[in-house]
């Protein structure tokens, strides 16, 4: 199969998830009763951001700088679950550079993507050779691997001998000047809330400056409070305020997201940590040490750093080369072809 005929199917796909919630709604509740947390809303929104990179001019920018090859290697994936489809990045890039793909899919996945790996197959049936979901890898000959710091250590383990990429926990932080307007607080509430926080690019950290009024932001996101609405998001949000409050812990608590003081960077759910500066240059140096643990920032100053910075409302619409921990999937694919 050619590269060009591997973009078209694609561009295809693309097409067909714009409006896949539309005319599969059996899917997305069946989806939604196997995973409470891939709500109809995000399941809808991470088919239309994807979709958005399934454009045939993307994807042939994209592979501009690479030969057309069909590899006869195998690459192993082992994809997370934590938000829909959000191992399909690694699924597309390994498939459209000519590879295989042993897929072994998280419990958590809710069958999306096999649902949308099936659609690929019926587009063009060429790829059915190309695609392995399996229970267990066996056979490849390089791994891509997402999944928690712990699990992490056993991919090394396992792994660490092929070819490999293999992604800890990271978290995202945004950095406000004081001088946000409405709009860049509804996005970054966006940035914080969409798939409850639950994704590596969830700003779960802020860095505001001295003296700042936690009610401006408070303000800035209340449009969000019906996520209070969801049991499981709910359970955590009352969790968190329990311990706080028994440990007379100092935090703020707008009602359905909880802010509190912490050096940290991983928050516990419905929490966001904060942390106040004086000097900006400060905060740059502190993002640039805890560069392995971050995945994005967020903020309209432009910022000095080796992570990659979002304008606020946009952590959560990766493009073609957002890659994930900054590692190139495709350069590393075509290093081992």
């Amino acid at each position: 199969m050619t590269q060009n005929k591997r973009i078209q199917a694609f561009t295809e796909l693309g097409t067909f998830l714009n409006s896949v919630t539309e005319h599969q709604p059996d899917l997305v509740k069946k989806a939604t009763h196997i995973n409470p947390w891939y709500t109809e809303e995000y399941i809808k929104q991470q088919f239309e951001a994807l979709a958005s990179n399934l454009a045939e001019e993307k994807l042939t920018s994209w592979l501009a700088n690479y030969p057309d090859i069909d590899s006869s290697k195998r690459v192993g994936l082992i994809l997370a679950g934590n938000i829909p489809l959000v191992g399909f990045n690694d699924v597309l890039a390994v498939l459209i550079a000519g590879f295989t793909a042993s897929i072994k899919l998280s419990s958590d996945d809710a069958g999306l993507t096999s649902f949308v790996l099936n659609k690929l197959i019926e587009i063009e049936p060429e790829f059915k050779d190309k695609i392995d979901i399996t229970e267990k890898l066996a056979n490849f000959d390089l791994i891509i691997a997402t999944g928690s710091d712990n699990s992490s250590r056993y991919f090394d383990y396992y792994f660490g001998k092929k070819p490999h990429i293999i992604r800890k926990n990271r978290n995202s932080v945004a950095v406000l000047s004081g001088n946000e307007t409405a709009e860049e607080l509804t996005g970054l509430g966006h940035d914080i809330f969409d798939y409850f926080g639950l994704g590596c690019r969830s700003v779960s950290k802020l860095f505001v400056p001295k003296n700042y009024e936690i009610s401006q932001f408070f303000e800035g996101v209340e449009s969000f409070s019906p996520i209070r609405n969801h049991y499981k998001y709910s359970n955590n949000y009352d969790y968190n305020k329990s311990i706080y409050l028994i440990n007379r812990d100092e935090h703020y608590d707008n009602g359905f997201l909880i802010l509190k003081k912490d050096e940290r960077t991983s928050s516990p759910l419905a929490v966001v940590y904060f942390e106040e500066y004086e000097d900006i240059n400060q905060v740059v140096d502190t993002i640039n040490e805890q560069s392995n643990q971050l995945q994005c920032l967020v903020s309209h100053i432009p910022l000095d750093t080796s992570v990659a910075q979002f304008a606020f409302g946009e952590s959560q619409k990766p493009s073609l080369t957002d890659y994930a921990d900054d590692v190139d999937t495709l350069a590393f694919l075509f290093a081992n072809q």
